[in-house]
């Protein structure tokens, strides 16, 4: 289990940003990387996972399967923190011993409720990183997403940054999160992706 700690920033529009205009951002960059991701979120019809404050995902990344497990955890001004268990599967089914490891145990341990799972939404988008050095042994991930959420034929567009501290300063954290914000004129973003999955198939529930 870790605590995921990051700051996600909404992007105004539909036009792709240019983060290589960023003279500042640039020069923080120790590593770049493009990848395109594939998730799968799960829960029973009656949304038990989300009413529990859980999501279970499976994600693809070219040929790698991640099976996660994530609480609601708290967020503020568009600061997530939430506790996280994630493992590499070998492909893209379950492994229900690393899920007994998870605070949904209970839940894989019920077959009438695991029957029940269902993927009711997934995310498909481009991911462009850039591991950033910051002061105080700061070393903080940019996500650049862009994309789009989908329940049956309902989608959602996914256009954001995402800031995650992987060791060091929050307050760091904060300051890159503010010089991007300034820059780009974005908004902190208290919704996480799973969040508009789900909005997307409770609006598909509705009108159906």
């Amino acid at each position: 289990m870790s605590l995921e700690q990051e700051i996600k920033l909404a992007v105004k529009g539909e036009a792709k940003l240019d983060l290589s205009q960023l003279d500042w951002l640039v020069a923080m960059t120790r590593e770049q990387q493009h990848l395109h991701l594939r998730t799968e979120y799960f829960d029973t019809p009656q949304l038990k996972l989300k009413q529990q404050g859980m999501a279970l995902r499976l994600r693809q990344i070219d040929d790698v399967w991640l099976q996660t497990v994530k609480t609601s955890g708290q967020v503020k001004d568009g600061l997530h923190q939430r506790e996280e268990w994630e493992h590499p599967v070998m492909s893209g089914e379950f492994d229900l011993a690393l899920l007994r490891q998870t605070p949904l145990a209970s839940i894989v341990d019920d077959s009438g409720s695991w029957k029940q799972l269902q993927r009711l939404f997934h995310t498909e988008f481009d991911r462009d990183i850039r591991l950033l050095d910051a002061p105080q042994d700061t070393l903080i991930e940019l996500a650049y997403d862009f994309g789009e959420a989908a329940s049956g034929k309902d989608t959602a567009p996914i256009h954001e940054i995402e800031l995650e501290l992987r060791h060091g300063s929050l307050d760091e954290l904060k300051r890159v999160a503010q010089r991007l914000k300034t820059a780009l004129n974005l908004n902190y973003h208290n919704c996480s992706k799973a969040e508009t999955g789900y909005q997307l198939y409770q609006q598909r529930q509705f009108t159906s």
